[in-house]
């Protein structure tokens, strides 16, 4: 009897935590580039009551007996998984132009910090010298996350920051129109993009490129970078539409430095190696179907109430052998 009370023990259990799932996954129906999870279950260990027996033959080899399969009792089940779905949510226009959606795989990169140590200097098309602060990227990528939720703004300095004021991350742009890249290591300087005060207007183009016009004079902040992965269903959720690289993501590294593939290297360009493109002035929706979501709710909850009454029967039972003493 006790372990048919455990059993469904584990059971309420494994289904309180897929309601967890699906509770939050409507919540957050209407998230700006959220990512809906999945919850898998798996059986626990088997108490084996008998093993497996071969078929025995006699010494003519005539059949005597046949083979029997093992006799076992499951002991329950156990959260096999839960897994970040990141499917592409459908699009809403918005027709503002700090609105990214992406277009294909791929995450914008957002950086906490820039590094007070590293300026990228360079000639705009103009023939002005141009100082921006640099990015570190760093090889554990503590300084940067990755998000979907295009929603981008324009802080007092002109930098474009998401709602929590962390930097953009783009590369600079020369005046010939080439990449600008870091004397240090001779890769990609990364920068966030900032747009000048006193710019006419300002546009961004499906490869991230992003155009202002100054004085009449049409002139490029710098280019937006994304991260393409490997796994995306590796990174790890931090909040606030952030996800945060681990060893599991396996994020692209043009020439393998990363510790066992792991941390920051490159960024990709938008449309380079099969990543997204940018579409400004929309959004990309949270992928939670509500439909879906309310039938895996149902089937949990029904669940639940399944595994309740195990134990109930179960007490029961246990009530009645305790009444054979009277």
């Amino acid at each position: 009897m006790l372990r048919s009370m455990y059993a469904g023990i584990s059971g309420m259990k494994g289904f309180q935590t897929k309601l967890d799932v699906v509770g939050n996954n409507i919540a957050n129906v209407n998230t700006f580039g959220f990512k809906k999870g999945r919850v898998t279950f798996q059986d626990l260990m088997s108490q084996t009551v008998q093993g497996a027996q071969a078929p025995q033959v006699n010494d003519a080899g005539d059949p005597v007996l046949g083979g029997q399969n093992p006799m076992q009792v499951g002991l329950g089940v156990s959260t096999g998984s839960i897994d970040t779905i990141h499917d592409g949510g459908n699009t809403q226009t918005t027709n503002r132009t700090l609105d990214f959606a992406l277009e294909g795989d791929g995450m914008f990169v957002v950086a906490k910090n820039t590094n007070p140590d590293s300026t990228h200097t360079f000639n705009d098309s103009a023939g002005n010298e141009v100082s921006t602060p640099g990015i570190t990227l760093g090889d554990d990528g503590d300084n940067v996350n990755f998000t979907r939720a295009g929603n981008f703004y324009l802080d007092d300095d002109g930098y474009i920051v998401d709602a929590n004021g962390n930097y953009l991350v783009g590369n600079p742009i020369n005046g010939e129109g080439s990449s600008v890249t870091d004397d240090s290591t001779g890769k990609k300087a990364y920068s966030p993009i900032q747009i000048p005060e006193d710019a006419e207007s300002f546009s961004i183009a499906s490869d991230g490129t992003v155009n202002y016009v100054q004085d009449g004079s049409p002139q490029v902040a710098g280019q937006i970078q994304i991260a393409k992965f490997s796994n995306p269903e590796g990174l790890q959720k931090t909040g606030s539409n952030l996800f945060q690289l681990t060893q599991n993501a396996g994020i692209y590294d043009a020439d393998n430095e990363g510790e066992d593939g792991y941390g920051v290297m490159d960024l990709l360009s938008p449309g380079d190696q099969g990543s997204a493109t940018i579409r400004s002035g929309a959004l990309e929706m949270s992928n939670v179907d509500l439909s879906e979501e309310f039938t895996e709710m149902i089937t949990a909850q029904r669940g639940f109430q399944a595994n309740t009454r195990i134990i109930t029967t179960s007490d029961e039972i246990l009530q009645e052998l305790v009444n054979l003493k009277r």
